[in-house]
């Protein structure tokens, strides 16, 4: 296949004809069962890697009994190598710190560093090698092509530049692309307003955000005298969240920008993290299977799924030396079904993007309930404001659902009975989804804070019922 080894090695100077609808036509288009015979062999490859210069692996898979000798067919690798989890990391990284003891080249290879914000624990550390940075790049711009990115582009990014992956790596792939990179970043107070002005005048022909961001980018824009969809931009591609894969939110993005709305991304471990990612052609996301190999497995037993099933990607890397994850759970939902996509591509795909992490869902009175629907729902309802709340609580032995929603300025404006109406279209239109009854609550427009970054819904407040039910009943 086109430029497929481990290590990975890359012509740095190569572009496909730019007529091209594929990067790499062979490796993107061939037989899935072809593909899957050639993944076999990368993984004997990678894993007999893993066992020579990683203890982590090497205890971790002696303990299930698993060696390298071992592998010979894919189901083998789903059998009998050990999934691990973010724990492992972590406490692998406390043993030896910084990295831990899966990373596997010396330390001076390693060339860039991120990891988590360390809010509620000790924080993880990526180390990416030298070499794995270019991989990187490769994957990302590969994946890019695929979204209609172009050399001499200019990709806008919109996203905060710390330790937050998903900045770094865009940017990576729209230089290795050739694009004019615009890291705008996000963030700082007044920013946004900024991030309009800069639009307006550079008229992009992509931008990368956050979907929360790209929403708050739209209202802010209108407010400073701009409309969205006079920026030019042809595509918008996210991560960091679910959103651009739900209908009711990819829709309101289509509607303010008027341009291609594109789903990527899984995990900042498993950078480069657009191996799932849409196209220009294709909604939902693909699993890049060569970049990184995706199984969607049954969150208990991690045996994959058939297509067409719910669970949880399991995910290894093909091409990374420094911290490679093998059989990594996401603790994320998705659905997946076979190929091939409408682009050409015939990977497996995600036809409704990530719906989110399963620890996220919660339980209301036997039903379970992910904020990603209730995100689906109200995007969809004419009226909605564009924030809302979640807000789970407990009346005596019973659990509630309270969700507060913004109602739009302009419904807004027709008073009580617009409200009211906003009311009972949600309050019908949750229910028919979820399978329960929830209180609704309308409030004004701009009542919740926009965010710079990823949004957080969902609010576990249990002394705060009491009074919003007192509201409620007036």
């Amino acid at each position: 296949m086109e430029q497929w080894s481990f290590p990975p090695r890359f012509d740095a100077d190569y572009l496909p004809p730019s007529g091209s609808r594929y990067w790499f036509p062979q490796r993107e288009t061939m037989p899935p069962a072809d593909r899957d015979a050639c993944i076999l062999e990368r993984l004997k490859v990678l894993t007999r890697y893993a066992w020579d210069h990683s203890p982590f692996y090497r205890r971790k898979w002696d303990e299930a009994g698993f060696h390298p000798d071992h592998l010979r067919s894919l189901e083998d690798f789903e059998s009998k190598v050990p999934v691990i989890a973010k724990k492992d990391l972590r406490e692998a990284q406390a043993r030896v710190p910084p990295f831990g003891d899966y990373l596997c080249v010396p330390g001076a290879e390693v060339h860039h560093i991120h990891g988590t914000s360390g809010t509620t624990g000790r924080p993880t550390a990526f180390a990416i090698g030298r070499a794995d940075w270019d991989a990187v790049a490769n994957a990302h711009a590969r994946i890019m092509w695929g979204m209609g990115l172009r050399p001499g582009d200019t990709v806008f990014i919109a996203a905060i530049f710390s330790l937050y992956m998903g900045s770094w790596g865009a940017l990576s792939g729209a230089e290795r692309l050739r694009a004019k990179a615009f890291p705008f970043g996000a963030g700082a107070p007044g920013m946004t307003a900024r991030a309009a002005m800069w639009l307006a005048m550079t008229r992009p022909a992509a931008l990368y955000a956050t979907p929360s961001f790209a929403l708050h980018l739209a209202e802010v824009a209108r407010a400073e005298g701009h409309d969205p969809r006079a920026f030019g931009l042809k595509t918008m591609f996210f991560s960091g969240e679910p959103g651009a894969s739900v209908p009711g939110v990819r829709d309101r993005l289509v509607a303010a920008y008027g341009a291609r709305v594109v789903d990527c991304g899984s995990m900042a471990e498993m950078t480069p993290f657009m191996h799932v990612a849409g196209t220009a052609e294709t909604d939902g996301m693909l699993c890049w299977q060569d970049i990184v190999y995706t199984e969607v497995c049954d969150p208990q037993t991690y045996r994959r799924v058939p297509y067409g099933e719910r669970g949880t990607p399991v995910y290894t890397h093909l091409e990374r030396t420094s911290q490679p994850m093998i059989r990594l759970v996401s603790g994320d939902l998705t659905l997946w079904e076979g190929g091939p996509a409408p682009c050409g591509r015939t990977y497996p795909r995600l036809p409704q993007g990530i719906f989110g992490r399963i620890d996220d869902m919660f339980t209301i009175r036997g039903e379970n309930v992910y904020p990603s629907e209730v995100d689906a729902v109200l995007n969809a309802i004419d009226g909605y404001g564009g924030e809302h709340r979640i807000v789970i609580t407990r009346d005596g032995a019973m659990d509630e659902l309270v969700i507060r929603v913004e109602i739009s300025p302009e419904r807004a404006a027709r008073g009580a009975d617009a409200m009211r109406a906003l009311h009972d279209d949600a309050a019908r239109q949750l229910s028919r989804v979820l399978g329960l009854r929830s209180k609704i609550e309308v409030v004004a427009p701009g009542t919740f804070p926009r965010t710079d970054f990823k949004a957080r819904r969902v609010v576990d407040d249990r002394d705060v019922f009491r009074e919003l039910n007192a509201r409620l009943a007036k």
